[in-house]
């Protein structure tokens, strides 16, 4: 439909797209406590909240050191690339330490076959707002669209291409 000038209206930034793909996401994470108002104000003063599993989501914890052995890097960029490639889903890691670890969200109840904790029902997890920095986690790769989680076997081929830490004596 023309304006009022005669132009056809202009498509939608892709900034905006992102912008309410992020707020749908942010609404369907916030849907997962019993609070939703509650997330929205930890997101707001320190940019995480603590998200309870088991009703949306569980997460696979998986050490760095396995992850970036899989990967074949440590570079956050490289790290990102390949985990939206293989799992073409959301993953966040752990910032308050140097090793800190991955959190892979997949369905609740998925079955999880591997050496990795899944993290499930009674436990919860830091998870930064969407499109917002934070000091205590990020999204290694954001959520596509609410409800879109990482095939827990998509997860299991990308670490068994992972070498065995190597004990010494």
């Amino acid at each position: 439909m023309a304006d009022t000038t005669g132009r056809p209206p202009l498509p939608e930034s892709s900034a905006r797209v992102q912008a309410l793909d992020r707020s749908g996401i942010a609404k369907w994470l916030a849907h997962t406590a019993s609070d939703p108002g509650a997330v929205y104000r930890a997101w707001n003063k320190d940019g995480v909240a603590l998200l309870p599993l088991g009703r949306r989501f569980d997460a696979v914890r998986v050490p760095c050191e396995r992850l970036h052995a899989a990967v074949g890097s440590d570079d956050p960029q490289t790290v990102a690339t390949v985990l939206r490639s293989w799992l073409d889903g959301p993953v966040i890691r752990d910032l308050r330490n140097s090793m800190g670890p991955y959190y892979v969200l997949i369905e609740p109840d998925a079955i999880w076959e591997g050496t990795e904790e899944c993290l499930r029902l009674e436990t919860y997890l830091y998870l930064p707002r969407p499109g917002v920095l934070s000091l205590h986690a990020h999204w290694v790769v954001t959520p596509a669209r609410p409800g879109y989680l990482c095939d827990p076997e998509h997860l299991a081929a990308l670490l068994a291409t992972a070498e065995p830490l190597e004990v010494e004596s």
